[in-house]
């Protein structure tokens, strides 16, 4: 479902939530990108946790745990770039291949990231106890903000902070509202023994070792809720990362004002045209506004990188002509000074090109032919001192590669045989002392005190066919087996699905014009509150009183949606909208009256004639006409 450009507005933190559990309920993409993660360290946790009841090594499980969580790093990142290009659409139609691709290209400052909030929210909730952990909030978009290359990864915090500006409120409370992951918690383990409970009723099966597993005094069950819960709140925490970039991007550079520009009335055909001069004015101050709204950098920057490196022969060119054009003398070592140019490898090739476009800028541009001189020679030096330093490294990598194919066996010189001497007589052995003893009696003793006593060996006993140990083993196997169909299946929808319509159902956040709305008759947006109103006068002129009556409520509609008052969405009901006013106390009542009648009139197919309709006029005059509510300020 294609949103507005009206949405791009400031949101609170209910809001945000409320988005982002919406964009991960109706997107595959965020749960494929974040379910391999979540999975792993669902796995490495359960193994951890097994091997420290059994008694066994940590290192291993130790080492699965931090490599899933890096992978879970990976994950995150990915899901931010996907959320970012599904919103904002910055390189086209969003894919997960291609967002993984993103985050396998920033792995590097994702690992360095991952390193840091972890050891950042350790320390906050050590030193803190868990108090810190709810008010520094800054780093919880720290994935986010390393996809979007800005900063060091060494200075998250500073850069997140940044980034967020005065949506760092709002990001404080969106952690405060994450705490619903213990209602989730406590929800996963109702719904597991509700179906253990039917699973005994229904079918009659024993389940009574599965029912001791999952109840709240085993260690083991709570560790796998939690990371459960964990896990199925990852595309949630992507989400919320990126739409709170987004949110403090539009406090801060004002996305929403193209928008209004764009959702501005239309010129009515029967009134008269402004000047030429001010329609001109007006063009010239949209324009502007749109690019600098809009453009991130300037276009040479871009023509900069885009450019290739110049080839030695080329620069070699380019500095004569700027020899030339200062009168340099010639008959210094120049030939001397110019050979170093020849022999630059390609990974110089770009330091060249800035070279030669510096010295040409203080050459040509500011004519300054002595600090162009003295540049040259500067760099011509610094170069035969590359070339000279990149030639010893060669000269040593070379005889390192000799050594090494010296060293192999073949190369290598065979050794003298040893005569065989005849073997030696065994010496007697040592009579041990007495520590050796102590330590040998000792051990004896710790060995018998230690050693069990033989068991009594057990009667065998018929197994039943359906014990509990055996159900339970099959249930694992089956919730095993659905979990990975699941996964399975939601990763070949997600990354091989093909390019959506126009129309597919999705949530990208675009600038939506009016000449896109005003083909819809049923958006409310499609037009401004006046022009509805003014559509409804020729509709109730032509007699058209019904149609007329649906005009009004639809600019009432949509005025709300400017003040606030509303969130319009074509899924909503009207009593939806109703019942998630947010408008000023007085308008309630009016709105819920127009509500009543538009529902007779339009559903109930009720006749509605003149006085109806002016009756309904006037219910909604007051509304349309009353001043706009002022923005708060810093929202």
């Amino acid at each position: 479902m294609a949103v507005s450009a009206l949405e791009l507005r400031p949101r609170n933190a209910v809001a945000l939530m409320d988005a982002a559990l919406r964009l991960c309920t109706r997107n595959a993409g965020v749960w494929a990108l974040t379910l391999p993660g979540g999975a792993a360290v669902v796995a490495a946790m359960l193994y951890l946790a097994e091997s420290v009841r059994m008694g066994w090594p940590l290192v291993v499980p130790s080492l699965l745990l931090t490599l899933a969580w890096f992978l879970r790093g990976l994950g995150q990142g990915a899901t931010c770039h996907y959320v970012q290009e599904l919103l904002l659409g910055n390189q086209g139609e969003p894919s997960a291949w291609a967002s993984l691709k993103a985050a396998l290209g920033r792995m590097p400052a994702l690992f360095i990231a991952v390193a840091y909030l972890l050891g950042l929210n350790t320390l906050v909730v050590m030193v803190t106890g868990g108090l810190g952990y709810i008010l520094l909030q800054s780093h919880g978009v720290g994935y986010a903000a390393v996809m979007q290359g800005r900063g060091s990864p060494l200075k998250l915090y500073g850069t997140c902070s940044r980034l967020l500006g005065p949506a760092r409120g709002t990001a404080l409370w969106v952690r405060a509202l994450m705490s619903v992951q213990v209602l989730a918690f406590f929800n996963l383990h109702i719904a597991f023994n509700f179906l253990l409970f039917l699973g005994r009723k229904l079918v009659g099966v024993d389940l009574t070792f599965a029912e001791r597993f999952a109840s709240l005094d085993n260690g083991q069950w709570l560790i796998f809720l939690a990371v459960t819960t964990f896990a199925l709140f990852e595309p949630v925490r992507a989400a919320t990362a990126t739409l709170l970039l987004v949110d403090g991007r539009v406090r801060q550079e004002g996305l929403d004002l193209l928008a209004s520009v764009q959702q501005l009335p239309s010129r009515d055909l029967g009134r008269p045209l402004p000047p030429p001069g001010a329609t001109r004015g007006a063009a010239m101050l949209a324009v502007v506004l749109g690019l600098g709204l809009l453009t991130a950098a300037p276009a040479h920057a871009q023509d900069t990188e885009d450019a290739k490196p110049l080839a030695p022969a080329e620069a070699l060119r380019r500095l004569g002509e700027v020899t030339e054009a200062c009168e340099a003398s010639a008959d210094e070592d120049s030939a001397d000074l110019y050979a170093p140019l020849e022999s630059l490898g390609p990974a110089e090739a770009v330091k060249l090109d800035r070279f030669v476009r510096r010295v040409e800028r203080q050459a040509f541009d500011e004519e300054d032919c002595d600090k162009a001189r003295a540049k040259l020679t500067q760099g011509l030096t610094t170069m035969g001192a590359t070339v000279d330093a990149q030639a010893r490294a060669d000269a040593r990598a070379a005889a390192a590669r000799a050594k090494d194919i010296l060293a192999r066996p073949e190369f290598a010189e065979a050794a003298p045989k040893a005569e065989k001497d005849a073997p030696e007589p065994a010496a007697p052995p040592e009579t041990p002392g007495w520590w050796q003893r102590f330590i040998d009696w000792l051990g004896e003793q710790l060995k018998k005190l230690f050693e069990r006593e033989p068991a009594e060996p057990r009667k065998e006993t018929a197994q039943p066919l359906l014990s509990g140990m055996n159900v339970a083993n099959v249930l694992v196997v089956v919730l095993v087996t659905l979990t990975l169909a699941v996964l399975g299946v939601v990763l070949l929808r997600a990354l091989n699905r093909d390019k959506r319509r126009a129309d597919a159902e999705g949530v990208q956040v675009s600038t939506v014009d009016a000449s896109t709305l005003a083909g819809d008759a049923h958006h409310a947006l499609s037009r401004p509150p006046e022009g509805w109103a003014h559509l409804a006068d020729e509709l109730a002129a032509r007699g058209a009183y019904r149609e007329a009556v649906r005009s009004l409520y639809l600019a009432l509609l949509s005025r709300l949606h400017r003040d606030g008052a509303i969130l319009y969405d074509e899924t909503l009901s009207n009593w939806d909208y109703l019942s998630q006013f947010r408008g000023r106390a007085e308008w309630k009542a009016p709105f819920r009256e127009l509500t009543r009648r538009f529902d007779f009139a339009w559903y109930g197919n009720l006749p509605v004639g003149v006085d109806g309709y002016r009756e309904f006029r006037a219910l909604t005059e007051p509304l349309l006409a009353a001043p706009s509510r002022p923005e708060v300020a810093g929202a």
